[in-house]
């Protein structure tokens, strides 16, 4: 990530007017201070982590919120407590980070790989319907850049097909799907705080869930097998170490005390920009599904084709040279070098049945619309969305800017109220 892009501004605004991410401020100072001179670092005795788990689970609508390590640990977690494994097939979306297949790889299942939808970037439910074999155990719906999956379609097939549901909602704090957080209907849920992510730790994630015996099997699998109160060395589970440590439990709690502000700033942002950039020729920004109720925008989505006279790759060269964070988008799954033939991965794959069944299983299915967004769409940092009009009209203006370099000569924008 190119902190110099993020916390420098835009050459079309005044220095600093993007603000920096992270943000933090005297309450993550306090609560570190607090931990330190607490003595209690570690999460057993502490509270810190105590305190978070209790105030996300609420946000999120769930009864119980175990802390861990990363989010990709936290997928592997989910996956382990549902007891998923050799000879299962797990279906996965195939615009999304590596983290979410690469968990079903460590698991010993069978990821099959389905497309998405090109508008939302979410996963295609009918794409989800044709995929499912009776070798399916689970789906992990990715909740891509806030945007909420189509929870009603999604849960009406895991019911049928009686498999489970795991939300990847690493992009989705705070998320809603018909006014109900993302989390709801899922037999478990997860999230990330690694350091670019709406709330941040530096690293760190959490899985959520509503089922008590869920959550004390979770518990043992995380803290290397041994109850909460053991104290002989009880190793009762098969477990190991994803705990988080109570300095970065301090940190989330101040994370957590401003982000609700901060969700409905984005929206608002989010709403704006929107408005300003679909003028633009060839520029499509990610599509809003009637269900959805709070899109959490951890990353603000823009597809681009041949009508705006420039690739991809370039715009995004150029954007950066105007001071704007923006990034390429995913490859889709099927197309990373992991499962090139000639990868180190393939003399070791963690699935017993071989690297030929999962290449054939990930590439089982058409991912067109997949394949059209990794090649054609960039995102911009959240932290554009966190600045004010006065950011999201020089965002915009920089896109125009460089359009207008390219050929377009339509009327130049109006910027957009704050």
């Amino acid at each position: 990530m190119d902190e110099l892009a993020i916390n420098g501004g835009l050459k079309a605004c005044p220095a600093g007017s993007i603000p920096a991410w992270p943000q933090y401020d005297q309450s993550e100072e306090a609560a570190l201070l607090r931990t330190l001179h607490s003595g209690r670092w570690w999460r057993i005795p502490g509270s810190e982590v105590d305190g978070f788990e209790r105030e996300f689970a609420r946000l999120h609508e769930v009864d119980h919120a175990l802390c861990v390590t990363n989010g990709t640990q936290a997928i592997e977690l989910a996956l382990d407590c549902l007891d998923i494994g050799f000879g299962h097939e797990v279906i996965v979306p195939a615009f999304t980070f590596a983290s979410t297949i690469t968990a079903v790889l460590h698991a010993g299942a069978t990821p099959v790989v389905v497309d998405v939808d090109l508008d939302t970037y979410c996963m295609s439910v009918p794409a989800l319907a044709r995929a499912i074999t009776p070798r399916t155990r689970a789906v992990i719906p990715v909740h891509l850049a806030g945007h909420a999956c189509d929870m009603d379609g999604i849960l009406a097939l895991a019911r049928e097909h009686e498999i489970r549901v795991i939300g990847d909602a690493a992009h989705a704090h705070g998320a809603r799907w018909r006014g109900a957080s993302v989390t709801r209907g899922a037999d478990m849920s997860i999230f990330s705080f690694q350091s670019g992510k709406l709330m941040t730790a530096g690293e760190g994630g959490a899985v959520l869930f509503d089922d008590l015996a869920l959550a004390e099997k979770a518990w043992l699998k995380t803290s290397c097998g041994r109850p909460r109160s053991d104290r002989k060395y009880e190793h009762v589970e098969l477990g190991t170490n994803m705990r988080m440590s109570e300095f970065q439990g301090a940190i989330l709690g101040a994370q957590l005390a401003r982000f609700p502000e901060q969700l409905q700033e984005r929206e608002r942002a989010a709403r704006r920009l929107d408005e300003l950039l679909q003028r633009l020729p060839g520029l499509h920004v990610q599509a809003r599904h009637e269900g959805v109720t709070v899109h959490s925008h951890y990353m603000y989505m823009v597809r681009v084709d041949e009508s705006a006279g420039i690739r991809r790759d370039d715009l995004v060269e150029a954007l950066i040279a105007e001071g704007v964070p923006a990034y390429f988008a995913y490859k889709a799954l099927p197309d990373l070098p992991l499962f090139a033939r000639e990868s180190l991965w393939a003399g070791a794959v963690p699935s017993p049945l071989g690297a030929e069944h999962v290449r054939e299983a990930v590439r089982r299915h058409d991912v067109t619309n997949a394949r059209r967004l990794a090649a054609q769409s960039l995102w911009l940092h959240h932290c554009v969305l966190l600045g004010g009009a006065t950011v999201q009209n020089a965002v915009a203006a920089a896109f125009e800017k460089i359009l207008r370099h390219t050929g377009y000569a339509a009327p130049p924008l109006r910027a957009a109220a704050g």
